[in-house]
């Protein structure tokens, strides 16, 4: 394990110091979202808002550059702008917007869970796939049926669990990058 290629100690330096730290930050904030789950629904609503805003203002500037006079053209950059000033002006339709797109995102998720396990099926690990595609296809069922009401809870969780998976992760590679870097040197 000492020896380690000069691609793998490259990609290691790319996480940095700040792995562990950024990881626990990333648990926290999921845990506050799994317990405040509406705050963080519409925290996500808002970011979301702003990231249309941002990307439409950009496109405008980008179709103005390149293709001002295309109608065609313009309709990107509006959608984008429009959709987040609605989602800003209200959040709440913007979190039931979000946790459609979640239920259907879950739902591709669960389809494909299903294709690969029957790819795979007489090899190892093909369960797996078949346990994760039904419970994909049960969170976006509990979306389905409370939308829009349940929305304002479930993102929020959906989003909580997401961050801390996402820091979980980063903890245990910058644990494994200490250890590693120890046993080098």
């Amino acid at each position: 394990m000492s020896e380690l290629s000069p691609v793998e100690r490259s990609e290691l330096r790319k996480f940095g110091p700040w792995t562990i730290g950024i990881g626990v930050l990333l648990i926290l904030i999921g845990m506050i979202g799994v317990g405040m789950p509406w705050v963080l629904s519409i925290v996500t609503s808002v970011y979301v808002a702003w990231l249309f805003l941002l990307g439409g203002a950009f496109w405008a500037y980008h179709t103005f550059k390149s293709h001002p006079g295309s109608f065609l053209d313009w309709l990107k950059p509006l959608l984008l702008i429009v959709t987040g000033g609605l989602m800003l002006f209200n959040p709440m339709a913007g979190v039931a917007a979000l946790g459609l797109v979640l239920s259907f995102y879950l739902l591709l998720d669960a389809f494909g869970s299903f294709a690969l396990a029957k790819a795979l099926h007489p090899q190892t690990g093909w369960g797996w796939m078949v346990f994760n595609g039904l419970v994909s296809l049960l969170l976006a069922i509990l979306f389905l049926i409370g939308w829009p009401a349940t929305s304002m809870m479930l993102v929020g969780i959906y989003v909580g669990i997401s961050l801390i998976f996402d820091g979980s992760a980063l903890v245990a590679i910058g644990w494994a990058i200490r250890k590693v870097t120890r046993e080098v040197g």
